[in-house]
């Protein structure tokens, strides 16, 4: 197997932000096994909704200390009715010891974009009203967040999270504005950086710009890559990459790299 940079670290990483639930069962269980020999400790599985919530659950269950679970409803996708969200939602707090963060939540920029191009009407409203309740769960719980919030929608998001007073948030994947990035800075919050830091300007410039000690990387597994990046299956081992470009941007050590990273991850997610 490759492992995506010359060597091996001699700390290991770990993948902040995956859906497992996403890959067939087959392909979870060996991304799981192989996890030891490939220099990757542990990934945060993401969630989309209650029944993602429990595939979730199930793989933390049965792959402890690989698995840290983070539940939530995500917002690329239609707003479940009321019952369903309060179910979701009482799902949560129930099984809020488990959990290491409130997520994927967020945003639907994608969506929205996608029905502005067919010039079919979309109401966001909706979607900020689920997002504040879940950042109020979040709150309730004492959990940090884990955020699909990009370009002008992240800084809708930091109003709520300053409105709700939730400080540990996590925008994963994160692309927007010097002016957002540098209040997200100010704020203490989180990114991480995927493996597309490879050849995306804009993502190399984030890096440049937002402080290390703030960083995690991440795949968003299953996510297939193009490139350099370019797999059957989008692995955790993929960090591995990651890390070595932001240690050449921050002209760090590999290992320097990795340590911080790593330590970063460790801090936000309470492992």
């Amino acid at each position: 197997m490759r492992f995506y940079v010359r060597r091996r670290l001699a700390m290991p990483a770990i993948d902040a932000h995956i859906h497992l639930d996403l890959y067939n069962e087959a392909d979870i269980a060996g991304i799981l096994e192989r996890l030891p020999q490939t220099g990757v400790e542990a990934v945060i599985a993401v969630s989309l909704h209650l029944t993602s919530c429990r595939t979730t659950q199930a793989w933390k269950h049965r792959y402890p200390g690989r698995v840290v679970a983070a539940y939530g409803y995500h917002p690329e996708q239609a707003v479940p009715a009321e019952a369903e969200l309060n179910e979701l939602l009482a799902w949560m707090t129930a099984n809020a010891a488990e959990a290491a963060a409130i997520g994927e939540i967020g945003l639907p920029y994608y969506s929205r974009k996608e029905a502005e191009s067919k010039n079919e009407p979309f109401e966001l409203a909706p979607y900020v009203e689920l997002l504040d309740k879940q950042l109020q769960l979040a709150k309730e719980l004492n959990k940090p967040v884990v955020l699909h919030a990009v370009y002008e929608d992240a800084a809708l998001v930091c109003d709520l999270l300053e409105q709700r007073g939730v400080s540990k948030a996590h925008f994963h994947w994160f692309k927007g504005p010097l002016e957002t990035v540098r209040r997200m800075i100010a704020a203490g919050y989180f990114i991480s950086i995927t493996p597309d830091v490879h050849n995306e300007p804009e993502i190399r410039e984030l890096v440049r710009i937002y402080p290390l000690e703030l960083m995690m990387v991440e795949t968003d597994g299953p996510w297939a890559y193009e490139g350099a990046y370019a797999r059957p299956l989008t692995e955790p081992a993929m960090v591995l990459g990651a890390i070595e470009q932001i240690a050449a941007i921050k002209e760090l050590s590999v290992e320097a790299a990795a340590e911080a990273l790593y330590a970063n991850t460790k801090r936000f997610y309470a492992l």
